[in-house]
């Protein structure tokens, strides 16, 4: 088992006119090593999960760490990227080096600023995270890279617009009820499922309700070896974790299928010793809705081209047979990339810890988790259970 997660802290997700980088790290850090029961000297090692790629003038953030009171002077501390799973990145590191015996107790923190950059230079940001030679270039925008997607997914198995739209309504009715969501407003079925002024088409067969915000943000958490964790008063196992990368190029792999998606939560939950069914919630990467549609088809919930069910039948809703995203997921918390995986990996394990932000999933005890860097290349699942 890579470690037990033990404490946490998470700012609200939205436009923070008021925050810098520098003062959200210092903030999250210091409030999630407080949160542990841990002492500063008690860290041994800090990853901090940052995208940036030019969002920000400030390209090496790992040190704003030490300008609280979080951690000691001369504690090492490492910055991690990988698209918008950069955040299970960093919780991957400190999974590694309490693993091997390096740590015993790790930071792991997660942040972005995105509202303050010009639409410009956020659009080239989210572009150099795909393969730019065939995908980037002027226009190009990761709307349209999943606007794409979606135009083809509805080539092979129907038009499934209206899923979308209950997808979108669904994540916004969740997020409605999290006080650190960006958009806290339940936009109903009927507007998600219209096209409208202010519900435009955005890319191919994409409205605007079907795509995440920019936003800004961040999230820590403490990541223990059991031994420790067994010393303070409540813990989360991160029972088992999974990367999986694909090929970068769109053209070299069937883009309706998000395989690696599919592979990573094989893989994970072989490492648990479960299966879906075994799995209370799922907090997963929908950064468009078309995203979540297919990653149910990946996690193995239903078969190929019939994800719609899943929502159509309501299985993910509260109460439904596996709730997706009672967190509102970054359709509604909100999207600042860098802060994205370990926010996923806070909204579970506090709802793990019956401590949930929004809206509970009564008696959950094992939660799974899929964060995406790129359109379906880094690939990250953890399997989180409540131990105490």
């Amino acid at each position: 088992m890579p470690g037990h997660i033990i404490g946490w802290a998470h700012t609200r997700f939205g436009k923070l006119d008021d925050e810098t980088l520098e003062s959200l790290v210092a903030r999250v850090s210091a409030d999630a090593v407080a949160d542990s029961g841990l002492d500063p000297a008690d860290i041994d090692e800090v990853f901090v999960g940052h995208f940036n790629q030019g969002m920000v003038p400030q390209g090496f953030p790992a040190s704003l760490v030490l300008q609280g009171d979080a951690v000691p002077r001369f504690t090492p501390v490492t910055r991690v990227e990988n698209a918008c799973a950069t955040g299970s990145a960093a919780l991957r590191q400190a999974a590694a080096a309490i693993g091997s015996g390096q740590a015993r107790a790790v930071l792991v923190v997660g942040v972005e600023t995105m509202t303050a950059a010009s639409a410009e230079q956020v659009r080239t940001a989210l572009v150099s995270a795909s393969y730019v030679r065939e995908e980037g270039g002027e226009g190009a925008s990761f709307a349209g890279i999943f606007g794409r997607i979606a135009d083809l997914y509805f080539q092979r198995h129907g038009d499934r617009s209206e899923a979308l739209a209950r997808i979108a309504a669904k994540n916004h009715r969740n997020g409605a009820a999290n006080p650190l969501a960006h958009m806290r407003k339940d936009l109903g079925f009927d507007f998600c499922n219209a096209v409208s002024e202010k519900n435009p088409i955005v890319a191919g067969p994409l409205r605007r309700t079907d795509c995440s915000m920019v936003s800004d943000g961040a999230a820590a958490l403490v990541l223990a070896h059991p031994d420790v964790a067994a010393t303070v008063g409540k813990a989360v196992a991160l029972r088992a974790q999974a990367q999986v990368n694909d090929f970068l190029p769109l053209a070299r792999r069937d883009i309706v299928r998000l395989e690696g998606c599919a592979v990573a939560w094989a893989r994970a939950l072989e490492r648990a010793g479960l299966t879906l069914a075994d799995l209370d919630f799922v907090e997963t990467h929908d950064c468009f809705t078309i995203a979540e549609l297919i990653e149910y088809e990946a996690m193995g919930l239903t078969g190929p081209g019939q994800g719609h069910r899943a929502i159509m039948e309501g299985w993910t809703e509260i109460g439904g047979r596996l709730p997706v995203n009672p967190s509102g997921g970054l359709k509604a918390k909100g999207h600042p990339i860098g802060a994205t995986g370990v926010s996923m990996h806070v909204m579970a394990a506090m709802q793990l810890a019956d401590a949930p932000v929004g809206l509970p999933v009564p008696g959950a005890a094992k939660a799974g988790i899929f964060n995406m860097g790129g359109a379906g290349v880094a690939n990250y699942v953890s399997i989180l259970e409540r131990v105490r």
